[in-house]
């Protein structure tokens, strides 16, 4: 995930001993049950389009209605909220300005070029197992999981299509990869939040997530090769048509493909991602001048070619849709491929930030009225072995990212929670640091109303359910790691041995 520039270690872990655990459940259970009605019984896939918005106020004033009769203030609660919402800041303007970046790498022709010589060298058969490795690639050199999905990740989803592959699978190979890469990078905050609240140094925290990070990476690219030999590849083997069609609508060019390395180049050399996806914006703005002129000139809405019509072609790319309509014979190709040439700008972003405001509202009414510590004391509590220690530090992340709905809390509150206890138990603190990047970091992507969940299916069209069963390398990190606990492989010890039985002989 993209940096937000808060100091996450700083963060407190509100206490209320006066609400005990079924108290802290009930706004999850009455969120829970309220968004699988909204869901599954009214809405189906609309749901995101508003309904589960107004859900996630209701479940945050059944925390408040439960945070009042637990003596927790409106004026404290709200103070939470405040904190929730500026910790998201730097997601939001990142969100919008991914807006603005697709519409300009639509109308100067990056993305289109894109899928064009991507269509030369990915066939179906390779081509899913290709998207994690080229997702992985660009992660571990970004640290950046978002801007690889907002970057490659856009253009794999459109050469996908063009190869009739499916987007949910084609999505969730693309998140595979691109967390493999945000996990280990140096450069990822998470990456560094995560030892940080453990305890330990950051390239010890990396070499120890090695042991279970490779084995499900390489687990998810079996799984993605078998995939691809199984899809019915009849009738995409001559992508000549889609080639044409993209030619005659924009003017194809390698030169093209320098704005998408130079913004890359600068996530590596550690230039904030804002600037460099604001400089991307503003280079494809510069690059569909030359390239596009005439599509600038049709997106304005005017007839003559000036500098208001040039302004306006390309303020309207960064800001509302923007839809090119392929210049083609055959009308199978051209509905295919009208539907890549589209683009939302900033304005096809505000329902996820929506959602965002939303989900930071429950879950800082939860952390507020003490239900997040709470919640984690009684997970805690549960187990007294090393594998009911782990077990619990997993559950109580998946928890935090469905309740708070944020990575980076996901991280936080279990790290601080569990770090005496792994000290306790004889554990070394990479063991604590390892669990919350594989239990915490990769699954929030796997769930809709999460920060990352919202910002990956809206940048890359794809909704969270369509990609979840696919995205194997994220929702697998989790049962390595118990695996890995369960039969005390690579677990480091403070001192004395693990036994076989999982406890520890001190």
């Amino acid at each position: 995930m993209e940096s937000q520039n808060i100091n996450h270690e700083d963060e407190k872990i509100i206490e209320n001993r006066e609400l005990n655990i079924w108290e802290a459940l009930i706004p999850v259970i009455a969120l829970i049950v309220m968004l699988a009605f909204n869901v599954l019984v009214v809405y189906g896939d609309d749901a995101l389009s508003g309904s589960n918005q107004f859900i996630l106020l209701l479940g945050a004033a059944v925390a408040g209605i439960v945070g009042y009769f637990n003596k927790v203030s409106y004026e404290t609660m709200i103070e939470e909220v405040a904190q929730n919402l500026k910790s998201t800041a730097g997601a939001i303007l990142i969100l919008l300005m991914v807006g603005a970046l697709a519409g300009t790498w639509l109308i100067s022709g990056i993305i289109p070029t894109m899928i064009y010589y991507g269509l030369d060298i990915l066939n179906p058969t390779i081509f899913l197992a290709a998207c994690v490795i080229i997702c992985a690639v660009i992660s571990v050199a970004t640290g950046s999981s978002w801007t690889t999905s907002a970057t490659v990740g856009i253009a794999l989803i459109g050469i996908a299509g063009a190869l009739d592959i499916n987007a949910g699978m084609t999505a969730g190979a693309v998140l595979s990869g691109a967390y493999f890469g945000d996990k280990l990078s140096p450069l990822s905050d998470t990456t560094n939040l995560a030892p940080a609240m453990a305890g330990t140094d950051l390239f010890t925290h990396i070499k120890y997530m090695l042991f279970t990070t490779v084995p499900t990476i390489v687990v998810t690219l079996i799984a993605f090769i078998i995939i691809g030999l199984s899809i019915d590849t009849s009738g995409n083997a001559d992508v000549s048509v889609y080639q044409t069609a993209i030619d005659n609508t924009f003017n194809t060019s390698a030169w093209l493909f320098l704005v998408p390395v130079l913004v890359i180049a600068m996530i590596v050399k550690k230039v904030s991602p804002l600037v460099a996806l604001l400089v991307g914006t503003l280079l494809a703005a510069v690059a569909a001048l030359i390239f596009q002129p005439e599509l600038v000139l049709t997106n304005s809405g005017l007839t003559e070619w000036n500098f208001t019509s040039a302004y306006k072609g390309l303020m309207n790319a960064i800001t509302v849709d923007t839809s090119i309509a392929p210049i083609t014979a055959n009308e199978e190709i051209g509905t295919k491929l009208a539907g890549l040439f589209e683009s939302g700008g900033m304005a096809g972003m505000l329902g996820t930030i929506w959602l965002i405001i939303c989900a930071m509202v429950f879950g800082g009414i939860m952390d507020a009225i003490g239900a997040l510590a709470t919640i984690s004391k009684a997970l805690l509590n549960l187990f007294d072995s090393v594998f009911g220690l782990f077990a619990s530090t997993v559950v109580s992340c998946l928890a935090i990212n469905v309740t708070a709905s944020d990575q980076y809390l996901a991280i936080v509150v279990p790290g601080k929670m569990y770090a005496n206890a792994y000290r306790d138990k004889g554990l070394a603190p990479e063991n604590l640091s390892r669990t919350l990047e594989d239990s915490g970091t990769v699954t929030s992507v796997l769930i809709p109303w999460n920060t990352c969940g919202a910002y990956q299916s809206t940048t890359l069209g794809v909704d969270v359910i369509a990609y979840l069963p696919y995205a194997i390398f994220n929702w697998l990190s989790p049962f390595m790691t118990l695996l890995f606990a369960a039969f005390s492989i690579k677990i480091k010890e403070l001192s004395g041995k693990v036994a076989s039985d999982g406890q520890v002989d001190l």
